[in-house]
């Protein structure tokens, strides 16, 4: 059993030696133990000091191209290299890697295709208040629209096996955490979480420039994700909203008709088309939507049996 962990960099020359020196080189369950490197188009010397430091495997991109995006570089080469298992941490040091053995035992056991480390978000002193609490709210959003049970979704600390990398697609370059966890649970994979331990600030986060920014671009992935996945739902809902209201502008008009006094409501009249059509409108979008995603569902699975075919064709 191989066990990967990899580290998205992007100028982390000062920060990764600290975050390095934690990571261990033996983990119960897995016979060998690789680090991995991916980094982001740093303008720093953040790959040479990664080799420095004797990491394995160094991957880099000739541009930054986001975080979600060296998540995904880092996933594709643990695959290549044979992982059995692929852990993702930070290279703030943000999370306690004696923790990685209690990450990794649910995939272990086979209980788990994901498991989430939870960090002990009201105990973090370096988080203000307003932080915490969106911090729970976009927790509770994001299991609300993955139908799973994860209590810190902005987690990026995680173990992934290696049958869910391979299925898995981050499509937003901002960050992989949301929509790699609502990618899952409404794919029917099984997704867990455990308490972890954090670490003293290193740096501030460069992924939350502002908390107005970060609750937009939140909100944005988990309504294009969800869209994504469940679309007919998601316009099913809307054009129900519409036709309801065109229907009720309409009963309306008529109640005034017959009563004698229709002739200054014809404004429901109008309204109550306009919603008709667009609820209408928008259900042909939803199954139109639907139709897609149906294509990208077998599109996914296609790309998952070329990645099984590549492992027997490399054993």
């Amino acid at each position: 059993m191989k066990l990967i962990i990899q580290i998205p960099c992007l100028n982390e020359a000062v920060t990764l030696g600290v975050a390095l020196g934690a990571l261990p080189r033996q983990v119960p369950g897995f016979d060998q133990v690789e680090w991995l490197v991916i980094d982001d188009g740093s303008s720093d010397d953040t790959a040479g000091v990664a080799r420095a430091l004797g990491v394995d495997h160094v991957v880099r991109h000739p541009v930054n191209r986001g975080l979600a995006a060296a998540f995904m570089t880092g996933l594709d080469a643990s695959l290549r290299l044979g992982a059995d298992v692929v852990v993702n941490t930070d290279a703030d040091n943000q999370y306690d890697a004696r923790d990685i053995p209690a990450l990794t035992r649910p995939v272990l056991a086979g209980e788990a295709d994901m498991v989430i480390g939870t960090r002990p978000i009201d105990d973090t002193e370096h988080f203000s208040w307003t932080k915490k609490k969106l911090q729970r709210l976009g927790s509770w959003a994001v299991r609300v629209a993955s139908k799973t049970h994860v209590e810190d979704a902005p987690s990026g600390f995680r173990a992934i096996s290696r049958e869910t990398a391979m299925r898995l697609n981050v499509f937003n370059a901002y960050t992989y955490t949301l929509e790699t966890i609502i990618q899952a649970g409404l794919s029917n994979l099984r997704v867990a979480s455990v308490p972890i331990r954090t670490n003293a600030d290193l740096r501030p986060s460069r992924l939350v420039r502002s908390i107005p920014n970060y609750v937009r671009r939140s909100l944005l992935t988990i309504l294009r994700v969800v869209l994504i996945y469940r679309p007919l739902k998601v316009f099913a809902w809307l054009g129900s909203v519409l036709v309801a209201a065109g229907l009720i502008a309409g009963l309306r008009f008529v109640y005034f008709y017959f009563s004698g006094h229709g002739d200054g409501h014809v404004q429901s009249v109008i309204f109550a088309s306009l919603c008709l059509t667009l609820g209408t409108l928008t259900w042909m979008m939803g199954i139109v939507s639907e139709l897609i995603s149906t294509n990208r569902k077998l599109l996914e699975k296609v790309s998952w049996r070329l990645q099984r075919l590549e492992d027997r064709f490399h054993d």
